[in-house]
């Protein structure tokens, strides 16, 4: 039986790489392009993985909301929020303390773009074989 990944992202060329990552990975891929679709979706699947882009719905913050959901869901669930807030606005942040971690919610944090051993790298930490 496959791993599930939930995959929330606005933009779909960026979607569409992500989800081949994904898929080469071994994850069955479940895609949302918003807040709302995303928990539509998880009232059917609980994922092994979620990751999510932080703009989401064209708020700064659509990302950090549903960390916060999905952590009520189920906490054990690894979330990776993905963000190119700070090559965007100079404003750098991440999920390296419990401090950063109480508030995000997201067990990493990921700068656009992503390097594919980057994120192999980051599921292995995460998501139990």
């Amino acid at each position: 039986m496959s791993k599930k990944a939930l995959l929330v992202e606005d933009d779909q060329d960026y979607r569409t790489q992500m989800t081949m990552h994904l898929k080469n990975s071994g994850f069955e891929v479940t895609c949302a392009e918003s807040v709302a679709q995303a928990k539509s979706v998880l009232e059917e699947v609980t994922p092994d993985l979620a990751v999510l882009d932080l703009m989401l719905d064209d708020e700064v913050d659509g990302g950090f909301t549903l960390c916060h959901h999905i952590k009520k869901i189920d906490e054990k669930i690894p979330v990776f929020l993905v963000t190119g807030v700070a090559s965007e606005t100079g404003i750098d942040f991440g999920a390296s303390t419990d401090e950063e971690r109480s508030w995000i919610k997201a067990d990493v944090v990921l700068a656009k773009p992503i390097r594919f051993e980057q994120l192999q790298r980051e599921i292995k930490r995460f998501v139990r074989e």
